[in-house]
């Protein structure tokens, strides 16, 4: 695997780890788009993201969630914002963006997918944008 921006550190302060000032109550593991370490500076265009996926059957599922939280470093790119994403498919249905030096929690994110049914793939995406 080639290392990028999203991959050069996994297991350590990107991808499934147990953030340095975040544990979460039920002691597992979160997984992390981007980098848990303040100061960690890669060239990124927009248009560039990061994703975590899932096949899930959503037969008789009215809403998809997530409980996220979104930490924007101040020194982010005039003109571009991190938005973080619930895709279904690889379609965007919910979606919010994080301003330049602020961190916001986002308790509770859903899609609707009331409308489909079967196995399709669901995740959460951190893609920087031109807003």
């Amino acid at each position: 695997m080639a290392l990028t921006a999203f991959t050069s550190r996994l297991g350590l302060g990107q991808g499934r780890i147990r953030p340095q000032r975040a544990t979460p109550a039920s002691g597992e593991y979160l997984f992390v788009l981007g980098d848990e370490e303040p100061g960690r500076r890669f060239e990124l265009a927009p248009g560039d993201f990061a994703e975590v996926t899932q096949a899930v059957d959503v037969t008789g599922v009215d809403l998809v969630r997530a409980a996220l939280r979104l930490r924007v470093p101040s020194a982010a790119p005039a003109g571009l914002a991190w938005e973080v994403s619930l895709v279904v498919d690889d379609v965007k249905y919910a979606r919010c963006l994080g301003r330049p030096g602020r961190e916001r929690l986002v308790g509770d994110m859903a899609a609707n997918v009331s409308k489909l049914s079967g196995v399709h793939t669901v995740g959460v995406r951190l893609e920087l944008v031109s807003p």
